[in-house]
């Protein structure tokens, strides 16, 4: 019995969603997964019925219900050690929080000017002062991570996939929807988070999904 479940908003438009989604793909624990249509007149009611703050994604555990992506990776954190969804060293864990809460809490330019659309192009779209700030903040925290995991490591922020990886993964469909330019480093790591094939799944789904005439951050 599958005692794990997500409920997630839709694939091509719910950022959010796939933030807690991919670390529970990449677990390879056993889930269901509903998808909850956003913008439509009985969305609220759904997803106040499965998740008390009224937001998409929410994992049900058995009885135990978290809401939040950020929580979500972390409770996948502790009950799957054995994936490192945290770097090992201490001081590399504290960073990739850091990076985890700032892309959480922050970025509203980009959150409102260029919102997640993975099916969509639209390359003339203008970037405001305030995207091209959180721009250059994001592909500073990209070179960075990428800068001190080494050409050795894996191609991820820390080497291996962790959850702030997760958190950056629609940041990547947003830079390729609206074509912003990147430079090299940045593109190799956009590129591997892209190919993922957790992520080449929900891709491929969300291409297929109805339209929806406005979006909702969830």
């Amino acid at each position: 019995m599958v005692e794990l479940t997500i409920y997630i908003g839709n694939k091509n438009y719910s950022s959010w969603s796939l933030r807690g989604w991919l670390p529970l793909k990449e677990s390879g624990l056993a889930f269901d997964e509903v998808m909850i249509p956003l913008d439509q007149p009985s969305t609220r009611a759904a997803v106040l019925a499965q998740s008390p703050s009224g937001r998409v994604p929410a994992l049900h555990h058995g009885s135990l219900v978290i809401c939040d992506s950020l929580a979500i990776g972390e409770y996948l954190a502790e009950i799957c050690p054995e994936k490192h969804f945290w770097p090992l060293d201490r001081e590399s864990r504290a960073v990739a929080r850091s990076i985890s809460a700032e892309m959480h809490s922050g970025f509203s330019a980009l959150r409102d000017h260029f919102p997640m659309n993975i099916r969509s192009s639209f390359p003339h779209r203008g970037v405001t002062p305030e995207v091209q700030a959180d721009i250059n903040r994001i592909t500073a925290i990209w070179r960075e991570q990428r800068r001190k995991a080494g050409d050795g490591a894996g191609p991820f922020l820390f080497g291996h996939f962790t959850i702030a990886d997760a958190m950056f993964a629609p940041v990547v469909s947003r830079f390729r929807t609206y074509k912003v330019e990147l430079d090299e480093i940045c593109q190799a790591y956009a590129d591997a988070v892209w190919s993922l094939p957790s992520y080449q799944e929900w891709q491929d789904i969300a291409r297929h999904e109805p339209m929806i005439i406005e979006t909702a951050e969830f």
